[in-house]
């Protein structure tokens, strides 16, 4: 094998103002480097004709695949296909393959009619180039090869990109190298660099360390046997703190961990608002093993659903030991669960004071042996504390169940 490289472009002015969020080239980037590709580069470009023309000049010739998203509407602003055919030196042409789409609609006469006006856009590709199918819209995607590299020009509609990437992508050959992730939970950066020195001092594999609000992910990189070796070592090394393989994400390993066990939790959210028990239940069959969750940001809903007391809420306040204890106790109680997990703190950007600024946060969980909290000052915006806050209470559940 041999190394392969991709360049992926997204195209959209609403992406270089702002106004949307590119995702399909982070997308891409995963699954080609699952597949041992090198990313050559990674582009943003404007709704115009000669900017995507240029990027067809500099990357073609130089890449194995150059992949596209986006500009494949119906309106004036999509460009793509126009484009591909400007650096082609060719003109449109409908596609027999949009008859394909436009069947999707039989049952529907009226939505037919409007799909069959796309015709001469969605459903036309420049000549010499094939189409691709989509099998969740309208627009058709476009590949061709030239001067030694595969262009796939694809629309920008996460969804439907996902579906015909995959797609695309099944018939790729392997690269030369692979990669593995593993999410390490409890440390930081610099400490985890530290625990896993010997990994970063092996020459056979590439090591890139990924901090998060959830945690570290580590990526190795490199020939089969070595990444294979390198998550080995790394197993090793940290017995605790590595997710299981195969799992991504920390709610998922407190998902997988309880079913195991037969243990069953609850949560319950003040300054989370909730977003423990949507990760929780992100996961498939969580309900096996999550019985529900009170989101209680008022006062009052932690005294009648929880049973927080008014001498606890008004000597010490909400964000304290006491509320955050009494808080899981509810939880499980209320939820009949095996153990409940609670969180309560001050997001900000306001509600500090010197004693308890900004960032404060209690976590707290009780199960079958008692109550215990902790305390944990949080640096950083709203939304960086609200998540850092879940982690922390998703951590704890799953370190918890472990022991049973």
């Amino acid at each position: 094998m041999f190394p392969r490289k991709a360049a992926l472009v997204a195209v959209g002015d609403e992406l270089l103002r702002g106004i949307g969020r590119e995702e399909n080239c982070r997308y891409t980037a995963e699954k080609l480097t699952a597949l041992g590709w090198e990313i050559a580069g990674m582009e943003i470009v404007a709704d115009d004709v000669k900017a995507i023309v240029d990027v067809c000049r500099h990357w073609i010739g130089s890449v194995d695949l150059l992949v596209f998203s986006g500009g494949l509407g119906p309106t004036h602003d999509d460009k793509t296909r126009n484009a591909l055919a400007t650096f082609l030196g060719t003109e449109l042409l409908p596609t027999a393959l949009f008859d394909e789409v436009i069947k999707r609609y039989e049952g529907d006469l009226e939505r037919k009619s409007r799909v069959e006006g796309l015709r001469s856009t969605q459903g036309a590709i420049p000549a010499s180039t094939e189409a691709i199918f989509n099998p969740l819209g309208t627009a058709l995607g476009i590949r061709f090869d030239h001067s030694g590299t595969r262009i796939l020009a694809l629309p920008g509609v996460p969804w439907e990109f996902r579906a015909m990437a995959d797609e695309a992508f099944s018939s790729l050959e392997r690269g030369s190298t692979v990669s593995t992730k593993i999410r390490v939970i409890g440390m930081g950066e610099t400490v985890l660099s530290s625990r896993i020195s010997p990994l970063l001092a092996d020459a056979s594999l590439t090591v890139s360390i990924l901090p998060s609000p959830e945690g570290v992910t580590v990526v190795l990189r490199g020939e089969e046997a070595a990444v294979l070796s390198g998550e080995k070592t790394m197993r090793h090394l940290l017995p605790c703190d590595c997710l299981p393989p195969g799992v991504a994400t920390l709610e998922e390993a407190l998902v997988r961990a309880a079913e195991a066990r037969g243990v069953t939790f609850a949560t319950a959210e003040s300054c989370t608002g909730g977003l423990v028990a949507a990760r929780i239940t992100d996961v498939p069959g969580c309900s096996a093993v999550f019985k529900g969750g009170v989101v209680c940001y008022a006062d009052d809903i932690k005294r009648r659903l929880l049973g927080v007391s008014e001498a606890v809420l008004r000597e010490d306040g909400a964000v304290s030991e006491r509320c955050v204890l009494a808080m899981a106790e509810g939880a499980r109680t209320v939820c009949r669960g095996d153990m409940a997990v609670a969180v309560t703190g001050i997001a900000g950007p306001s509600g500090g004071s010197p004693r308890k600024p900004v960032g404060t946060v209690w976590v707290g969980i009780a199960d079958e042996r008692g109550s215990e909290a902790t305390l944990h000052r949080l640096f950083g915006d709203r939304s960086f504390v609200r998540a850092r806050t879940a982690a922390l209470a998703l951590e704890w559940l799953w370190r918890r169940v472990k022991e049973k």
